[in-house]
């Protein structure tokens, strides 16, 4: 008795140890269709409510435009009595008061959210934490006040040394020689300052927030590779949270870049661009925009809105870049991982 061979298979089965990735689904609930909904309608409204804002900007600021035209990016000068409007100075000054503020508030922020977050004892770190959150809630026109009795009058001195022995060296820190002897008071310097100091809080809690999430595991690790402590922040917790600093510097720019109250307190409005930080008059769209609202009617209204337009878009621009730098920045589920 013969046996028929044996037929081969086409496709033989795998190895009983071989990975095989196995799909999990679940069916979606009720609730979930509806949670997923909401949080659907929730990331859509942000575009919605930018969008209505952009609308409004551009529909009541549509007359100026059309009657100033290019006109409006490029002139130095705003006067309502004779029809011309122009914000060439007040948008650089601006971000140049954005400049000094970041200049300032980005070393300090970084220095305090590492203390907080990797040096501080726990108690120290608890009080610590408390005391920025609240620093962060203090309204602009407190610090816009600290600024001009307390802050202003102490920084004339050193102003005034900056002015006549690090001008010659920083061109940007020369005095004019027609304000030689004024001052000092009401510049570009002083109110960057004081931004800065609105800032920094803000700064400080998002950056020891992104600090403190870096995983516990490549900590221990750094640390049984012989790392010190400062090795293992180096290595380890500032490459984590670049991406999280980046985001908050930005934010502090575009606090920076439209803070009104504080501004419009310690600067001398000009329509001018003050090239030296340190000269007398200074100016930004936010400021410029509180200070001329209430006599502005008709015409002037609209190139105010125009104004605002213009701080939107670039402030909008600011933020699409940073999440462009973020993104290709080391993130964190990548660490985790």
């Amino acid at each position: 008795m013969t046996t028929a061979p044996p037929v081969p298979r086409a496709h033989p089965d795998p190895l009983p140890d071989a990975d095989r990735p196995r799909v999990i689904t679940a069916p979606a609930t009720p609730g979930d269709l509806v949670f997923r909904g909401l949080l659907r309608m929730a990331g859509y409204s942000v575009f919605a409510i930018m969008g209505l804002i952009a609308f409004f900007l551009l529909w009541r600021g549509t007359n100026a435009l059309r009657f100033t035209g290019w006109s409006f990016l490029t002139t130095q000068r705003w006067s309502p009595t004779a029809g011309i409007y122009g914000i060439a100075a007040v948008l650089p000054d601006g971000a140049l008061i954005a400049l000094v503020a970041l200049l300032f508030a980005v070393p300090v922020s970084l220095a305090a959210a590492l203390f907080i977050a990797e040096y501080a004892p726990v108690r120290l770190r608890r009080a610590l934490i408390t005391m920025v959150d609240l620093m962060a809630a203090v309204p602009s026109i407190v610090y816009g006040l600290w600024g001009l009795f307390f802050l202003q009058p102490r920084m004339i001195g050193l102003v005034r040394w900056m002015a006549m022995h690090l001008g010659g060296i920083l061109p940007f820190l020369r005095v004019p020689l027609g304000d030689i002897g004024t001052s000092y008071t009401s510049s570009t310097f002083i109110a960057g300052l004081v931004v800065a100091m609105m800032i920094t809080p803000i700064m400080t809690s998002l950056s020891r927030e992104v600090f403190s999430q870096a995983p516990q595991g490549e900590r221990e690790g750094a640390y049984a590779l012989g790392g010190t402590r400062w090795g293992m922040v180096r290595t380890v917790v500032l490459p984590f949270g670049r991406g999280g600093v980046i985001g908050a510097v930005m934010l502090g720019f575009g606090r920076a870049m439209g803070e009104t109250i504080a501004v419009a307190l310690i600067i001398s409005p000009t329509y001018t661009f003050a090239s030296h930080l340190l000269q007398h008059g200074a100016n930004s769209i936010s400021s410029l925009i509180a200070l001329q609202f209430s006599e502005s009617n008709g015409l002037s209204l609209s190139a105010l809105m125009a104004a605002g337009l213009v701080l939107f878009a670039v402030t909008l621009v600011v933020n699409v870049l940073a999440g462009i730098v973020v993104n290709r920045s080391r993130s964190g589920a990548a660490t985790a991982d």
